[in-house]
């Protein structure tokens, strides 16, 4: 039986989930010795070797799942099995985790340019980086082995867009979060610092710029809502899950939220909006800071036109930052039910705003 040892034997670069699949296709190791081995669920296994066996009419996957075949699950005294083919002892070498940190910056950094993309033709050793400029000229500008390649492929770093004699990449969601953290490591150390402190954290950043209801401009984070990513959603017609304008009343409930923290009375206890009787009870409580206050009352006229449920998730999502299946268990709901109750609450909130002819935003 392979140990866990043995399944860790493979290259560190190579995803867990592609260790999982190597061990159960080609060493032979059931799903459920996996999950033993792994202490979780046999399901949880089967999904992740579900999700690698999809993947391999990629060229790039399917050549170094080949390569990696006989390392992840093959015995400890390194004695040749029946599962390792021919095309599992390829004599291209695989490449290392110093290899791929280091070509990792570059490489991405190119695939992030407009108009840029990785072709890999069949049998050749090398990948090329290609731009596409606006007048259709192509220009190459940068060159990796195909090993390198096939470990961005692994890591979902890259993404097939289409396949032939010439198979064409783009980099991914993922490989710009990689990108991120790359490029906030490479700024601690010209620093000084050894390891950034928000590596991790900055791959989910998406900094922009506005004005305040004061012409003072301010960054801030787009992609910190829930409702930034639910707008980048598509229904099955192509359109956005959630349109700009329902975008745009969830960041005004947002904006009022923060603003009338403001003032004198920062300790209000807001979780009493997340129940159906008083949601508050702001009015008669103007304090000195009249900015504030009015922002208080402007939540408390919103959340009490969208009532009890619609407030709530309203609240949770735009103004707390909930994620919708924290929303979701909180509130005793059913999984996926609480983006179509949102998508609701914030129709009904735009409506509401409409109503008062006031359409401007502080963020904007």
């Amino acid at each position: 039986m392979v140990t866990h040892r043995q399944l860790q034997s493979a290259p560190a670069w190579l995803p867990q989930a592609a260790r999982l699949y190597l061990a159960h296709t080609e060493g032979g190791v059931s799903l459920r010795a996996l999950a033993r081995i792994e202490g979780c669920h046999p399901s949880t296994v089967m999904r992740q070797v579900r999700r690698v066996e999809t993947r391999r009419d990629d060229p790039l996957i399917d050549d170094a799942l080949s390569r990696l075949g006989g390392q992840v699950a093959q015995p400890e005294s390194h004695k040749e099995t029946p599962y390792m083919s021919s095309t599992m002892r390829s004599c291209r070498p695989v490449a290392d985790e110093a290899t791929i940190s280091r070509e990792a910056l570059r490489i991405l950094r190119r695939l992030n340019e407009p108009g840029s993309f990785m072709a890999v033709a069949r049998d050749m050793e090398k990948a090329a980086i290609l731009r596409e400029s606006a007048e259709g000229q192509t220009t190459r500008t940068a060159v990796v082995d195909r090993s390198v390649a096939e470990a961005f492929a692994l890591k979902d770093w890259i993404v097939c867009r289409n396949r032939g004699r010439v198979t064409i990449y783009d980099i991914s969601t993922a490989g710009r979060a990689a990108l991120k953290r790359l490029q906030a490591r490479e700024a601690a150390r010209r620093d000084g610092a050894t390891e950034p402190a928000s590596a991790f954290a900055e791959q989910h950043r998406d900094w922009d710029e506005g004005k305040t209801a004061r012409a003072e401009r301010i960054r801030f984070n787009r992609a910190e809502s829930p409702l930034s990513i639910l707008a980048r959603r598509k229904e099955k017609d192509g359109n956005p899950f959630l349109t700009h304008d329902l975008v745009a009343a969830g960041e005004r409930l947002r904006e009022d939220f923060e603003v009338a923290q403001l003032g004198p009375r920062v300790a209000q206890n807001w979780d009493r909006f997340l129940t159906g009787g008083d949601r508050g009870a702001f009015f008669g409580h103007d304090g000195p800071a009249e900015g504030a206050s009015a922002a208080r009352a402007r939540v408390n006229a919103a959340l009490r036109e969208l009532g009890p449920g619609l407030g709530d998730v309203a609240l949770r999502c735009c103004c707390f930052l909930e994620g919708l299946e924290q929303a979701e268990k909180r509130m005793g709901w059913s999984a996926r039910s609480g983006k179509i109750v949102l998508r609701i609450a914030l129709q009904r909130l735009k409506r509401h705003y409409e109503t008062l002819g006031d359409h401007g935003g502080m963020i904007g």
